[in-house]
């Protein structure tokens, strides 16, 4: 006797690596609109669809939840950094280079930005977190700090350049847009004369 055997479509199950991405998303967008004192576990299991235990079993802790969310930004910015190659270029070109993804940043992935700043904020009164963002903003200081030494280096920035004081003040110009929010031409303008001030004087011979 033939039996014919139906096929039965079964959704597809996500893997750990896919529902860990959807608690992080989830639990970002409540911290743009609430700040991070109004991230509660129940309403990111709400959000991702999952119960608490599930939630917990990715995320034991606030730590790990804050963690998690750290992790997806700095893989942000650094697939953000890996569009264009770097290899080669002069610190002139990669000081443009960050202030263009800085710019992109701002306009097509705000939260980026706001859930940083929620996350330095806090961790100036929370050892915890302070011990997972202060890794990630002193790596971007540096590679700044590198950027400068190089262009010092190779000529094409000021030869008494300060590396470190110059990524302070790269930083702290893109913090202060965190609350304001400049238009773009604004944005521009500033860093345009940030490069003004950092750029090696051109030759008599240019």
């Amino acid at each position: 006797m033939y039996v014919r055997v139906m096929q039965v479509d079964c959704p597809k199950r996500e893997s750990g690596d896919e529902r860990r991405l959807a608690i992080a998303r989830a639990a970002r967008a409540i911290i743009v609109e609430r700040g991070l004192e109004g991230l509660r576990t129940r309403d990111i299991a709400a959000r991702v669809g999952i119960n608490i235990a599930t939630l917990h079993y990715h995320v034991p802790s606030k730590e790990a939840l804050v963690a998690l969310v750290a992790q997806s930004l700095k893989e942000e910015f650094r697939d953000q950094g890996m569009r264009r190659p770097r290899e080669g270029r002069t610190g002139l070109e990669l000081l443009r280079m960050e202030i263009e993804d800085v710019i992109e940043t701002l306009f097509e992935a705000p939260d980026r930005l706001s859930i940083m700043a929620e996350l330095i904020e806090r961790s100036r009164r929370d050892p915890s977190i302070a011990a997972i963002i202060r890794p990630m903003t002193g790596h971007w200081r540096q590679m700044l700090a590198d950027i400068f030494a190089l262009g010092v280096r190779d000529g094409t920035l000021r030869a008494d350049l300060d590396p470190q004081a110059a990524a302070h003040i790269f930083l702290g110009t893109v913090a202060g847009w965190r609350s304001s929010h400049p238009d773009r031409s604004e944005i521009e303008a500033a860093f345009s004369e940030i490069e003004r001030a950092f750029k090696a004087p051109a030759s008599k011979g240019d």
